[in-house]
């Protein structure tokens, strides 16, 4: 007989970067956890660990079709989150936001659950207020090559707010801001991961523009815990609520840190910027810090050294083959 006092949770997208962490911090917690992913961007060996465990479950599963599952709660990962990968297939992408999201909500109705919705910082596009709270309505294209996810995730937002009107449904919304960490995929476009690689295999550092595009960035760990604070909190707290670090820098500067920790000696070479690229991105976490007692806790440095060192492995176990993509910044 299951244990009624152990949640059943399910984590869509729970192979990827984030959703292999979060899989992870939730059996070690006790629940029984079902981690759904199709494995267009997640890595098998990023679950691998957990699958003997018996309170851990992997599924193959795409959301853009509907799922039949009982759980408790929901957290909705699934969606490429680098733009390399969503504008590989744009309108795979949207789909993936818009029908995930419809889907796991639909279940969640049925099952009276509760559902956190992974929104994103890219809702706010390039932003004319800075820094970002969640108050404004963003500065984003609908026609430009990131729209596919910038709009998708949007969509989903609307999607998760009119079902929790108009159904009751238990929503809960967090926008992620820029993540970094182990399990990265070495070839995810985005920068910290670009950086890394570049350094590591003794390649130019590229830089769009001059590198003055300011980011903050988040380490895993941390993010993880935001994403359990949110869900674990009163069902009046829906958000949305920023999660991410308000540590900004330039992008410059985050090579910087890179060569240093890598010991490297590679050339900064310029390129020029991509189109709709945001100049500054930043969180206002006052919401994050009020309501759910939650802080990025991770200095940058000692993030980058532990996201360097597994990188490291990756390479020294030949598990990096796949040449650097063009990085996102």
């Amino acid at each position: 007989m299951r244990n009624l006092a152990r949640k059943r949770v399910m984590v869509t997208g729970g192979a990827g970067f984030v959703g292999s962490h979060l899989c992870e911090r939730l059996v070690a917690r006790g629940n029984d956890v079902l981690c759904v992913d199709n494995y267009f961007t997640g890595r098998k060996d990023n679950i691998a660990h957990l699958l003997g465990r018996p309170n851990f479950e992997a599924m193959r599963h795409d959301v853009t079709v509907p799922l039949q599952v009982e759980v408790d709660e929901i957290y909705n990962l699934a969606c490429p989150a680098s733009p390399v990968h969503y504008q590989n297939d744009p309108v795979q992408t949207t789909r993936t936001s818009v029908l995930g999201a419809l889907h796991m909500l639909d279940l969640a109705r049925r099952l009276g659950a509760k559902v956190l919705q992974a929104s994103t910082s890219e809702v706010y596009g390039d932003p004319t207020v800075h820094p970002q709270t969640e108050e404004y309505r963003g500065n984003v294209s609908t026609t430009g090559p990131r729209a596919c996810y910038d709009e998708g995730k949007r969509c989903a937002e609307t999607l998760f707010f009119d079902y929790h009107r108009q159904n009751g449904v238990r929503i809960k919304v967090v926008r992620i801001f820029n993540t970094y960490g182990p399990r990265m995929h070495p070839d995810d476009g985005r920068v910290v991961s670009n950086f890394i690689m570049q350094a590591l295999r003794g390649q130019d550092i590229t830089l769009y523009g001059e590198g003055t595009q300011t980011r903050s960035f988040c380490f895993v760990d941390d993010l993880v815990d935001g994403l359990m604070r949110m869900m674990d909190s009163d069902d009046a707290v829906i958000g949305p609520i920023n999660l991410g670090n308000t540590h900004e820098i330039e992008v410059r500067e985050l090579a910087g840190h890179v060569l240093a920790l890598t010991g490297g000696g590679a050339r900064l070479v310029h390129r020029p910027l991509p189109q709709d690229d945001p100049l500054q991105r930043c969180p206002d976490i006052t919401r994050a810090r009020a309501v759910l007692g939650w802080e990025p806790r991770v200095a940058l440095r000692d993030g980058l050294a532990r996201t360097v060192a597994y990188f490291e492995r990756l390479l020294r176990e030949g598990d990096a083959g796949l040449l650097p993509a063009e990085q996102a910044q």
